[in-house]
């Protein structure tokens, strides 16, 4: 296992740092990292790391909602209300849509099989988007308007909708009737998630304030208490529709609005975490893709993908409808919530474990998906923040 580790951390920062120099976001040289020591090239991480895989990169997410939520304050949340609602669920609609009347078409599957196959294409990746809003908030770009806090809040609830579709969808193929009740629970999900989260952090700050520790400390019960969440989730969210990861990000608000300088501090702390998260989650998520998949997927999948993208991209220009964003601004957010990695990689396989027909479609275009936008995404953030954005 420590050779393993050793392999990822090293091919990691090695890929990452040549794409740094030629000017290419750092992500796509560690996802070809994952790919080439993963278990479809070379196979040189062992499978009891592969085991973990999804554990260590929910992990990383930890990490970067925490970061997130520690940046962000409940001042810029109300700047950007209405449009950061409608950027949780709006886009990933319009993406399900443009994929059922599009999939069926390009790849011969059933209308049932195209709606599996957008509901797992439709999430984007708060792994790529997070920390890159969490720059522009540090350098001041777009922040006048919210626009980084409305599109990191967004992708932070965005996952949840479309994981209640995709539920929905695969028990339709599997001949089960639809629950109303799931649909129901996206709303309560959201908002448990959120009391819950808000509620832990005012007890934490009240926690530091009462007993003296040091920073480092303070690190790790946060961490630790964001580890109880994601159980809380996993053990009783049959029972309580819990938004775990939401709940992560509240908590780190919390203790923004509660004690800034603190948070401030813990910022710090947390983004020097990152760095070592970032390579294992992007590494990772290149050694959970299947490469073999990608010689049947022809140019049909490509077009596929590029074409549900506008479908995204006009669900965003629809959210922004009403808003003060002048047209650079509304494209920037366009291209900027276009990126696919992780929930790709979680759930892309689910369907062929499933024993479902359209399962080996689904992975495929679901690689596709993560090799297509992950990198073009975060060049697009990277290239054109600085001359869409005004800098406050």
């Amino acid at each position: 296992m420590l050779i393993s580790i050793a392999y990822i951390l090293f091919a990691g920062l090695l890929l990452g740092t040549l794409c740094k120099k030629i000017k290419f976001p750092s992500l796509f040289g560690m996802i070809i990292a994952g790919i080439l020591i993963g278990p479809h090239v070379f196979n040189l991480i062992d499978s009891s790391v592969l085991s973990i895989s999804a554990e260590i990169r929910k992990i990383a997410l930890i990490i970067i909602l925490i970061r997130a939520g520690l940046k962000l304050s409940f001042d810029d949340l109300k700047k950007v209300g209405r449009p950061a609602i409608l950027m949780c669920f709006v886009p990933a609609a319009f993406e399900v849509v443009g994929m059922i009347l599009l999939a069926p078409k390009l790849l011969g599957i059933s209308i049932l099989e195209a709606a599996i196959l957008g509901s797992v294409v439709g999430a984007v990746s708060p792994a790529v988007i997070v920390p890159r809003m969490i720059k522009l908030i540090d350098e001041g770009y777009g922040t006048n308007k919210g626009i980084p806090q409305m599109i990191l809040a967004g992708a932070s609830v965005d996952d949840v909708f479309v994981i209640v579709l995709f539920t929905t969808f695969t028990s339709l193929a599997q001949g089960e009737s639809i629950s109303v009740r799931s649909f129901v629970n996206i709303p309560i999900s959201i908002v448990t998630g959120i009391v819950i989260g808000l509620a832990v952090g005012f007890v934490l700050v009240w926690f530091f304030n009462k007993f003296h520790m040091r920073d480092s400390i303070k690190v790790l019960i946060i961490l630790g208490m964001s580890f109880v969440l994601v159980f809380i989730e996993d053990t009783f969210g049959s029972l309580l529709p819990f938004a775990s990861l939401i709940a992560i990000m509240a908590l780190g608000l919390m203790i923004k609005r509660q004690k800034n300088a603190l948070a401030v501090r813990l910022s710090s702390k947390f983004d020097k975490l990152w760095v070592p998260a970032e390579i294992f989650l992007f590494v990772l998520v290149g050694a959970s893709v299947a490469i073999d998949s990608l010689k049947t997927a022809g140019a049909s999948g490509v077009i596929l993908i590029l074409c549900v993208l506008v479908f995204r991209m006009i669900g965003v220009f629809v959210c922004l409808i009403k808003t003060p964003l002048n047209i650079k601004e509304r494209v920037f957010s366009m291209l900027a919530y276009s990126p696919k990695a992780t929930v790709q990689a979680a759930i892309g396989g689910i369907p062929l474990a499933m024993g479902l027909m359209c399962g080996d479609i689904v992975l495929t275009v679901s690689v596709i998906a993560i090799m297509l936008t992950a990198p073009l995404g975060a060049f697009a953030i990277d290239l054109t923040y600085r001359k869409f954005l005004e800098k406050s």
